[in-house]
């Protein structure tokens, strides 16, 4: 007990007992004060600093039990032991009745000093556990309040809910947005709020898993009419909170009104459809007329129509795509892949021909800034495939895609009659390898060596972070 230095204030008529009582605290490491009379011992008590009171019942004028009351009737009063003589019983219950921590009896064998401290310290020890809780108690409110100040000043809605997702608080700015009262919220869940516009399966999911599983929300979109409001679309990101003081767990849940940010999106990707659908024909159109100007050139000529016709249309097809697409920041490679091949085997090849141009891809998204010259690459490596690789006119090209750890590997192979012995310096193919070259600089890829090979041809390309999953994420390209 010498650590806490307590304060025990020991009120008894008996001088002497006094002084014993008060040398053999201290000897335990408390600090003892004395009062001879129960007026004066409330008013030591009424100027503060005394953790515990030992009372005696005896005593001239105000006996323990009124000297009890008057201590009891002030603002703060310390826990007071009550002391009694063996045979009285009755006046222990009386005093404990009346507000007493403990009772000690004085005997006859000379224990009482003994029983005195352990009731001390016993009820010490309580006083300073109820001081630790009220600390504590009192920081956690603090630390609420200045929470909640924060919390307040925040722009976007927000809630803070226990962990059996009801409503602890809601900001102001929550309050208002949506016209509903502090009173409404508090101890609801979030899904019985409004017109249960938040009661979704799938959100239920995720905050189900917010605190025992320690995952936050990120970017959970929900788009409804709201009253007052109208039709809005909120993006929700939920965090597991810790409040330190009590040691307990809550869920941050933040709602950001991005209805003008979907709208402008959904304007842009609009714009960009109608701009590339008005490309793509204005290109069909130019297609249209290098294949009507190839039907009056010399034969040695057509050839070159025929590439500059594929070319264009490849760049067509990019942007027919991308007028069908919902997401128009990126597109599909199968799906580009499949249009290429069309393109070229009609401008190319004819319904006659017995070339195949097969495709085989994973399901994979390009962005579109890359997309042109990416169409370009495989149009020229299927142009030579098909010009160089098949001179009795039979065959097959093969053009597919996949990802090869972080980066992504184009192939365009065909099982014609190989590149063996033949020179790279034909004027036919000096153009077409130079094009392959400027557009695999452009994409920032490399020629992987296939080897030699008897028949047929592989070319392979590896673009690093050029491509993304399907499913409209970000372009993985800088």
């Amino acid at each position: 007990m010498s650590e806490s230095r307590a304060r025990v204030l020991y009120i008894d008529d008996d001088p002497a007992l006094c002084r014993l009582v008060q040398k053999d605290l201290q000897r335990q490491g408390y600090i003892v004060e004395i009062a001879t009379d129960g007026a004066s011992g409330v008013a030591r008590i009424a100027q503060g600093g005394i953790d515990v009171v030992a009372l005696d019942h005896y005593m001239p004028n105000q006996d323990g039990l009124e000297t009890l009351a008057s201590i009891r009737s002030l603002a703060e009063p310390p826990p007071v032991i009550y002391v009694t003589a063996m045979q009285e019983g009755r006046v222990a219950v009386a005093a404990l009745k009346a507000g007493a921590a403990d009772y000690v009896a004085k005997d006859v064998q000379g224990e009482f000093l003994v029983f005195l401290q352990r009731a001390i310290d016993a009820v010490f020890d309580a006083v300073m556990l109820r001081r630790a809780k009220e600390a504590a108690e009192a920081e956690s409110k603090r630390y609420w309040q200045l929470t909640q100040c924060i919390v307040d000043t925040i722009r976007d809605p927000l809630v803070v809910l226990e962990n059996d997702m009801t409503i602890v608080t809601a900001s102001k700015a929550f309050l208002t947005i949506f016209g509903i009262s502090e009173a409404e919220t508090h101890g609801r869940r979030i899904s019985e709020l409004g017109q249960h516009q938040w009661d979704v399966p799938a959100l239920r999911d995720l905050m189900e898993k917010v605190l025992p599983e320690n995952k936050p929300i990120e970017n959970f979109e929900i788009e409804d009419d709201f009253p007052g409001l109208g039709r809005r679309v909120f993006n929700l990101n939920a965090r597991k909170i810790f409040q330190p003081e009590n040691h307990t767990h809550r869920v941050l849940l933040v709602f950001e009104d991005i209805t003008d940010r979907k709208q402008r999106e959904r304007d842009a990707r609009m714009l960009t459809n109608e701009i590339s659908h008005r490309i793509k024909n204005n290109l069909q159109i130019i297609v249209g007329l290098i294949a009507f100007e190839a039907k009056s050139m010399p034969q040695p000529w057509v050839q070159g129509y025929q590439a500059m016709q594929a070319r264009i249309g490849a760049i067509a097809q990019l942007y027919d795509l991308i007028s069908q697409s919902s997401l128009a920041q990126t597109v599909a490679v199968d799906a580009y892949l499949r249009e290429i091949a069309k393109t070229m085997s009609a401008s190319l090849l004819g319904n006659k021909s017995g070339i195949v141009i097969e495709v085989k891809s994973e399901p994979l998204e390009i962005d579109s800034d890359r997309a042109v010259p990416f169409g370009l690459l495989v149009n020229e490596l299927a142009t030579n495939a098909i010009k160089h690789a098949f001179p009795d006119g039979t065959g097959r090209v093969v053009l597919s895609v996949e990802q090869v750890g972080d980066k992504i590997e184009l192939t365009v192979a065909d099982d014609g009659v190989g590149m063996k012995g033949k020179g790279s310096a034909k004027v036919p193919e000096k153009r077409g390898s130079d094009y392959v070259a400027i557009f695999v600089r452009e994409l920032g890829g490399t020629v992987i060596d296939s080897g030699s090979r008897e028949t047929g041809t592989i070319i392979r390309i590896r673009i690093p972070r050029l491509l993304v999953p399907s499913g409209g994420a970000e372009p993985l390209a800088a």
